[in-house]
């Protein structure tokens, strides 16, 4: 499997809370660019190029895998306790 970075995506307007997650991974034909979905599973998104274009109204900040692992865990554990 190729390299994988992973960027928390932080509100704007100040706040420094998680509201999501994406990251970007490579295939042959170039970067392929996900967040994570409200159901928790990884879809197509844009967010990162928006962002390296200054057109996203959040800021990412680049963090590593397990990081990304415990962030999942917590939007999981917010997701069901919330049902």
């Amino acid at each position: 499997m190729s390299e994988v970075q992973y960027y928390v995506i932080v509100g704007s307007r100040g706040s420094r809370a998680a509201t999501g997650l994406a990251r970007r991974s490579y295939d042959e034909a170039g970067p392929v660019d996900e967040s994570l979905s409200p159901d928790l599973t990884w879809r197509l998104d844009s967010a990162i190029v928006e962002w390296e274009y200054g057109d996203l109204g959040a800021e990412l900040i680049k963090i590593g895998e397990h990081e990304a692992e415990n962030l999942t865990q917590a939007f999981r554990a917010r997701r069901y306790r919330g049902r």
